[in-house]
């Protein structure tokens, strides 16, 4: 990757509007002021590059980070306090601040421990650091580590340079989307990636670069649009769904989080009320028309979003709370809070969601420093930058097995340097050491291992750990053994529909040339679709049932983890097959 090494450290400041969030904190919507700036101002800059030239990677926010950059208010300084307090317990802190010596005073004097800490004395607008802050990118996944910036969809010249200030801090190399028809206008707090290939946004990112924008920008139409995101970052799907009546922001981090590469947690209004519908609405759209990275569908988690204390939504003129705005530091996650009554339940929901992760709440709706009235929250004064040289892990966990019967566990493993040896540590719920379980190269960077589940009632708990020919060695969940992925032990059930109960097979399983299903007399057609652990499609076509039976050959070029989808006349079917 091309090193892009100019950076604009002098700015010409607007009178018009309050720049500098030190004397003023801006909030995350656009003040009168600068709507009357709009017309007159250049956005972007003459830093411009090219996009990479070979195939990028975007990170996703739950992968290993190396720095949580944030930009010091001096209107939230508890709030940025218990962020720091947190992240440099697990990664290094960038702090963008003009003050280094009094927030230094401040941040020693109240026990935050400075060593992971650098201060980065430039000029800055807001705090809101989410929204104008680069995303990590690899080359072939696991590669050279590269930062990709877009044009900020705010007159804020200090905010939207910032990226090249962490880029030039960090030595990291920076693509920048602001030249020719390239000039893309988007936000951080509007885009969530997968880590495969996969992202999501509002259907802000079309309104801002239409025919007649604000901005001054190329017009461009969503298959513009959805090249540049691939150009930059590697994202071949780009989800996009209508914004909320509600949302005045539209960036989707205020409802809804990608909390691994097939669930969603999306936040729950009470029936009718403010965006409620609309989301539903929004995640019927996603559900109906796509599936996760594994062929398989999304899982929804659904929390709620707490009203006012005088039971406020935003319909009402209530605050847009949500639980949903929190940002991955590696083993810990930062979640937003409002009071004990709606935080515990929200705090026990995100423990057993993710478990073995230390959860931490931080009050962002408090009169002393109410950062939720300015329309954000913790992932929006957040941002974070991937490790130099990620161990990468990719798998599908799985939810259900049968007892006494041999379950295949597979994971994509990657790493710059190749993979030495991968492990499955497994146990019964209740027992106190881990079995382990070697796990073989199946080729194209697939490792597979065969686990006997023993005959119990008791639910197994698993994680697989890697080690790297460097030396480098990483677990997945990432918090593991503290936390771990668990099979429910009992009937297998299928993915999706009532049809799964009139469809048995695939026998054999593992297999090697071809596989028998099995269906009730009353078939007589089937949609086969084969998708790999990827979610690439490798093959779709009809088959005719023969007196319940349908045999399938499988091609040579078929390995490692695939997903049979079956659908007839009574209904859809998704079943795991392992290809030797």
């Amino acid at each position: 990757m091309k090193y892009f090494s100019q950076i604009l450290f002098v700015l010409v400041f607007l009178c018009a509007v309050p720049l500098s969030a030190q004397e003023q904190s801006l909030p995350k919507y656009l003040t009168e002021a600068e709507k009357d700036l709009l017309p007159n101002y250049t956005f972007g800059s003459q830093n411009r590059t090219p996009p990479p030239t070979g195939p990028v990677r975007t990170m996703a926010e739950w992968e290993e980070v190396e720095y949580l950059v944030v930009t010091w208010d001096p209107g939230y300084p508890t709030i940025i306090r218990q962020i720091v307090e947190a992240a440099v317990q697990e990664c290094k802190v960038i702090i963008t601040t003009q003050n280094e010596n009094s927030v230094s005073n401040y941040l020693s004097s109240n026990g935050v421990d400075l060593t992971n800490v650098t201060f980065l004395d430039e000029n800055w607008n807001s705090i809101w650091i989410r929204d104008y802050a680069a995303n990590t990118i690899y080359s072939d996944d696991v590669g050279e580590r590269a930062l990709t910036d877009w044009i900020y969809n705010r007159p804020r010249p200090a905010d939207d340079i910032m990226p090249l200030a962490h880029a030039s801090t960090t030595g990291v190399p920076i693509y920048v989307t602001d030249s020719g028809s390239n000039d893309l206008v988007n936000t951080g707090g509007n885009f969530m990636s997968d880590g495969l290939g996969n992202a999501f946004a509002s259907e802000l990112i079309l309104n801002e670069n239409e025919p007649g924008n604000p901005y001054g920008v190329s017009a461009k139409t969503e298959a513009q649009i959805d090249q540049i995101m691939n150009d930059y970052m590697g994202i071949e799907n780009y989800i996009k769904m209508e914004t909320l009546p509600y949302d005045g922001i539209h960036h989707i981090d205020m409802h809804m989080k990608l909390l691994d590469e097939e669930t969603l947690l999306v936040s729950k209004y009470p029936e009718g009320v403010a965006d409620g519908p609309q989301i539903e609405e929004n995640i019927n759209y996603v559900l109906s028309n796509f599936q996760s990275p594994f062929g398989t569908p999304y899982d929804i988690k659904w929390i709620d979003a707490p009203p006012s204390t005088s039971g406020d939504y935003p319909d009402t003129n209530g605050y847009y709370r949500t639980f949903t705005n929190a940002t991955f530091v590696n083993k810990t996650i930062l979640i937003p809070t409002y009071r004990t009554e709606v935080d515990e339940p929200a705090i026990t929901q995100w423990q057993e969601m993710m478990p073995g992760y230390t959860i931490v709440g931080i009050d962002v709706d408090n009169a002393e420093e109410n950062l939720i009235s300015s329309l954000g929250a913790i992932h929006c004064i957040t941002h974070t930058i991937g490790v130099a040289d990620p161990l990468w892990i990719v798998h599908q966990k799985i939810d259900q097995v049968e007892a006494n019967t041999i379950v295949p566990v597979e994971a994509q493993i990657k790493h710059n340097s190749g993979i030495a040896n991968a492990t499955v540590f497994w146990k019964e719920e209740n027992a106190g050491t881990w079995e382990e379980t070697t796990m073989s190269n199946a080729g194209n960077d697939m490792w597979v291992a065969d686990i006997t589940i023993p005959n119990t009632l008791e639910n197994i708990q698993y994680y697989i750990a890697a080690e790297a020919n460097s030396g480098k060695t990483q677990v997945r969940p990432i918090v593991a053994p503290q936390g771990y992925w668990t099979m429910n032990v009992g009937e297998l059930l299928d993915v999706t529909t009532v049809e799964a109960a009139l469809v048995t097979g695939p026998f054999p399983n593992p297999a090697t040339d071809q596989v028998t299903f099995g269906f009730d007399r009353d078939s007589t057609s089937v949609r086969i679709t084969v998708n790999n652990v990827l979610g690439q499609e490798l093959m779709a076509k009809e088959y005719v049932v023969t007196n319940g039976s349908l045999q399938m050959e499988l091609p040579a070029s078929w390995s490692g983890t695939l997903f049979v989808t079956l659908t007839t006349e009574k209904g859809t079917t998704v079943k795991k097959l392992l290809k030797r």
